[in-house]
């Protein structure tokens, strides 16, 4: 009788320790998601401002050709010039930058996707563990409860002789 005591109580710890693992878990998994939707916004945020600065690129070219065509060999076109080829220069900098960014965030995000899945299989599991514990507690207290009752009547009968 104590054995089996014992054993209910060994299900009972093992059940409350599946639902507390099951728990972590969840807000691991809610911490990933959080954090994959900041990466997310951060994503598009670059992707827009690279799209903006390929925007001036372009425009700043165009002015540099326009600016090519209209200077004689001027020495102040010459120097227009040499400044916007400079500043198409750090601009197409920032967007390679901007581009190597979003391909780590990508990385960072496809990671972080992977850790979610797993996360996610984990729960799973550990909430199918928990279920499977909690029915063997039943059926153990329904076997605990049969036994003691049988064993009650078994009493009984033995008073009565």
């Amino acid at each position: 009788m104590d054995q089996i005591k014992q054993r209910m109580n060994a299900l009972r710890i093992e059940a409350d320790e599946s639902a507390s693992k099951a728990e972590e878990y969840k807000a691991k998994l809610k911490t990933l998601e959080t954090e994959n939707t900041q990466k997310e916004q951060e994503i598009t945020s670059l992707s827009h401002k690279n799209q903006v600065l390929e925007a001036e690129v372009e425009k700043l070219e165009s002015s540099v050709k326009t600016y090519k065509d209209e200077a004689t060999g001027g020495a102040a076109a010459s120097s227009q010039v040499e400044a916007m080829q400079r500043k198409i220069q750090v601009l197409e900098e920032e967007a390679e930058e901007s581009d190597r960014t979003i391909r780590e965030l990508n990385e960072k995000l496809r990671q972080t996707d992977v850790k979610s899945g797993h996360f996610e299989r984990k729960v799973q599991a550990l909430e199918q563990a928990r279920d499977q514990w909690e029915t063997k507690y039943e059926e153990m207290a329904k076997k605990y409860a049969d036994t003691k009752k049988d064993l009650d009547e078994f009493a009984t009968e033995l008073g009565n002789i």
